[in-house]
C-alpha cells in the first residue's frame, strides 16, 4: 500500500524531496511536543548534544512515531515493503539562538549503500522560513556527492559543521510544513536551514532513515528496529521497542547505539563535535 500518488512519487524522483506530507492533526504533534518538555523537566540535559539521537529507543511515545503506518505508507512506495527504522534525531531550533544546518549531503558520511533508504523530517511545531525551516536544491540528488568542506562551526547543527559551498539560494525552495506534517527527502539532495529569528521553539523530529533491507552499514555498526515485512539480510543489530520511558536497558542500548554513530559520523575525522 502506498499513500504517495504517482504524480508525487515522479516529483521526488525529479526533485529529491516530497512535500507536504499530511500525517498528524496538531493536537497530535503538540502531545509529542509535550513528551519532550516532560523529558527536558524531569532529565534537564538529556535530550542535548548526543541525547539528541535515538530518542525513539527511550521513548514509547516517539517509538510509535517511527512505527505509524501513514508514514510507512509513503515510506514504502520509495524503497519498498521491507523497512528498517535506522536512526532518529531531534533538531530543535530556539528562538534568540544561532543554531542552523549549513547546506550538506546526507548520504556523504552516514554511510549507507545502496541509497535505498529515505530521510522523514516531521514537523511538531510549524516549520517556516521565519523559524528556520528547510530549503532544497531541487534535483541535485542526480549529481555525484559534492565535496564537503568541514568547518566545526559552533552553532551549526551538524556533527562536521560539513558543508557545501557556493550553493545557488535562489535555485533552492523552503520547505514549509505545519506541525504534523512531513516531508520526506533522498540522502543526494542537497539542503540546510538557517536560523530561527521567531519567538518561538521551532522542532522537527527527523527519522535518519527509513532504510530497505539491503541497505547495509559500510563505515561501522547500526542498531535498527524492524518497522515493515521482513529482513532476511540481517546486517544490523536489532533492537526492541520501549515499552516505557526511560528505561535502564533502553537508555544503556541507545548510548550504545550512539557510541557506534559517532564512529560513523566522524569516519576519517582528525576532530570531533558535539554531536
Amino acid at each position: 500500500m502506498s499513500s504517495l500518488s504517482p504524480s508525487q512519487i515522479l516529483k521526488y524522483n525529479d526533485d529529491g524531496f516530497i512535500s507536504p506530507v499530511n500525517i498528524f492533526s496538531k493536537d497530535e504533534a503538540n502531545e509529542i511536543k509535550k513528551e519532550i518538555e516532560y523529558i527536558e523537566n524531569k532529565w534537564p540535559n538529556e535530550l542535548e548534544g548526543l541525547g539528541r539521537n535515538y530518542i525513539h529507543m527511550i521513548s514509547p511515545v516517539f517509538d510509535k512515531v517511527c512505527h505509524n503506518s501513514k508514514i510507512l505508507d509513503a515510506v514504502e512506495s520509495i524503497i519498498g515493503k521491507n523497512i528498517l527504522v535506522c536512526g532518529t534525531t531531534l533538531f530543535i531550533k530556539n528562538p534568540q539562538e544561532q543554531g542552523f544546518v549549513s547546506f550538506h549531503q546526507d548520504a556523504k558520511y552516514i554511510g549507507l549503500e545502496p541509497y535505498n533508504w529515505v530521510t522523514a523530517w516531521i514537523a511538531i511545531t510549524d516549520s517556516h522560513e521565519e523559524n528556520g525551516c528547510m530549503r532544497m536544491w531541487p534535483g541535485s540528488q542526480k549529481d555525484k556527492l559534492r565535496y564537503h568542506n568541514q568547518k566545526f562551526d559552533e552553532n551549526n547543527l551538524l556533527t562536521r559543521g560539513q558543508t557545501i559551498e557556493n550553493v545557488p539560494i535562489e535555485k533552492t525552495v523552503p520547505v514549509v510544513l505545519k506541525a504534523g506534517q512531513m516531508s520526506l527527502h533522498h540522502p543526494a539532495v542537497v539542503h540546510g536551514s538557517g536560523l530561527n529569528k521567531s519567538k518561538n521553539r521551532r522542532i522537527g523530529f527527523v527519522i535518519q532513515s527509513y532504510i530497505g533491507t539491503n541497505v547495509e552499514q559500510v563505515l561501522g555498526k547500526i542498531y535498527v528496529q524492524l518497522a515493515r515485512g521482513k529482513d532476511l539480510y540481517n546486517y544490523h543489530e536489532h533492537t526492541k521497542r520501549p515499552v516505557e520511558l526511560m528505561n535502564k536497558k533502553d537508555i544503556l542500548t541507545r548510548n550504545k547505539a550512539n557510541e557506534e554513530l559517532s564512529k560513523i559520523f566522524y569516519n576519517g575525522s582528525e576532530k570531533i563535535g558535539k554531536f
